[in-house]
């Protein structure tokens, strides 16, 4: 069977996409890879406190039922052109309690909406157990009702820090502070559109109150300490280009650090979409006014697209999803409402990086010691001995000292090792996009394989443990 369209991502834009699509009429498939729809955002299974939108979002979820295939615990790993035009969508499909295996749709159209995930930086002790990113103790509160400390300093830039530490306040952990490395001005240069916020930020602020939880400006987490797990962390005072002013030592347990997000456009880059960089300079997928990528018959919607949160998320899954449908009946797609609704979330989607910039200083926490990336045990010391040798820019480096060549292939280390660098993080090209096993690939029928063959800029070979 061929879709007329499949939508790679459960969360709002995914949602809202393959809803549009096929309340029209279109056979739809929507795939994610965990247990229930709704994203990194609107995870809820155990969440104390729902997010806002959330209710909004299980009806529209409720509403694909028996309207599209909705294909959860499918990790999609590769799309490629078919001879024939159309596109195949592979995926490893990891039911609970059953064996892994292979599964591969046809589809006619691709709605690209897979979200983003943490960008961490690189400290000193950061490889400590204890130390996980804001969104990873969110997800591990909202999935599993799991606490993932009970003495926690939540540290980094950003809006997001909020609800990551109410949340955990919420559900009984002590939480020591909220260390914001920016200025407390945030969204003030742009009332406007802070206006449509400032109820939820008003909540996260009574309930940060209710539960005794300072929320300081211009500090941040510089270096944890344990022999085997955190014990307890260094929080500096910082100037604007985040250098170093004094520090104190806090006893905790655990340590949640987040500074923004990391769009996930691997599938994009696979088939060759057009990629621009957003205005914290992360790539993202270059889409015209209906969301279309420079590969026909590929959509993209969402984080793929610029971090902008859920509103806009959702209303360019839909504007996606007319698009599409007017592209199976050769029919119009404007809609001038959702149009002006973009470009409100698209401004206050910049108007937030601006606000939470990553500054430079961050690299004068570390010391020589201090892993940069983790899987691969590369320190500080060793990108320098690489830039020593010669190598100017990411790619260079990654080929002498080996960041980047691990498990998660630089998806956590590849933004630190490109400022260390000196250079813009360049689009990802991973013909893998997922981990997959050996396994898993040998069910593959002759010719259901991709090509790889063009590695010229791929040397991603994880080192043998």
């Amino acid at each position: 069977m061929t879709y007329d369209l499949v939508v790679v991502g459960g969360g709002p834009a995914g949602v809202a996409g393959a809803l549009t699509a096929a309340l029209a009429g279109l056979r739809v498939a929507l795939l994610d890879s965990s247990a229930r729809l709704g994203g990194q955002y609107f995870r809820h299974a155990a969440d104390p406190k729902p997010a806002p939108g959330l209710d909004r979002f299980l009806r529209q979820a409720r509403a694909l039922d028996g309207r599209a295939d909705v294909l959860l615990r499918h990790q999609v790993w590769s799309v490629s052109r078919e001879p024939g035009g159309d596109l195949a969508v592979r995926c490893v499909t990891r039911e609970a309690g059953a064996a892994e295996r292979q599964a591969v749709l046809r589809a006619r159209r691709l709605l690209i909406a897979t979200g983003a995930h943490d960008r961490p930086l690189p400290f000193p002790g950061w490889d400590l157990p204890g130390v996980l990113t804001a969104g990873g103790a969110q997800a591990l509160l909202k999935g599993n009702g799991v606490v993932a400390g009970r003495r926690i300093v939540v540290s980094g830039t950003g809006p997001f820090l909020l609800p990551v530490a109410t949340g955990l306040a919420g559900a009984g952990a002590r939480v020591l502070g909220v260390l914001e490395a920016n200025g407390g001005l945030g969204l003030a240069r742009h009332p406007l559109l802070a206006l449509g916020k400032a109820g939820e930020a008003a909540g996260y602020a009574a309930s940060l109150a209710r539960h005794r939880v300072p929320y300081r400006t211009r500090q941040a987490v510089v270096a944890a300490h344990g022999e085997r797990e955190v014990e307890a962390v260094t929080v500096a005072r910082l100037d604007q280009e985040w250098n170093v002013l004094a520090t104190r030592v806090v006893e905790c347990d655990t340590v949640a650090v987040g500074y923004g997000f990391v769009p996930q456009i691997d599938l994009g880059t696979q088939l060759g979409c057009a990629t621009r960089n957003d205005v914290d300079g992360s790539p993202v997928l270059d889409v015209d006014a209906a969301q279309r990528t420079s590969v026909p018959g590929v959509w993209a919607a969402g984080e793929p697209t610029g971090v902008g949160g859920w509103v806009l998320s959702e209303t360019e899954g839909r504007i996606a999803g007319r698009a599409v449908v007017a592209d199976a009946r050769s029919s119009d797609t404007e809609s001038g409402l959702l149009l002006r609704r973009r470009e409100r979330g698209r401004a206050f989607g910049e108007a937030l990086q601006r606000a939470y910039p990553v500054k430079p200083g961050w690299q004068g926490w570390l010391r020589d010691d201090t892993l940069v990336c983790r899987c691969e045990e590369v320190p500080l010391a060793r990108v320098r001995e690489a830039q020593d040798l010669g190598a100017t820019d990411a790619r260079s480096i990654k080929l002498l000292a080996r960041p980047g060549m691990g498990w998660c292939q630089g998806r956590i280390c590849g933004y630190a090792v490109s400022c260390l660098a000196g250079e813009p993080q360049r689009p990802p090209r991973r013909p893998i996009a997922q981990p997959v096993t050996l396994g898993a690939l040998a069910e593959l029928p002759d010719g259901e394989l991709p090509d790889v063959s063009d590695v010229s800029d791929l040397p991603d070979v994880p080192r043998a443990h």
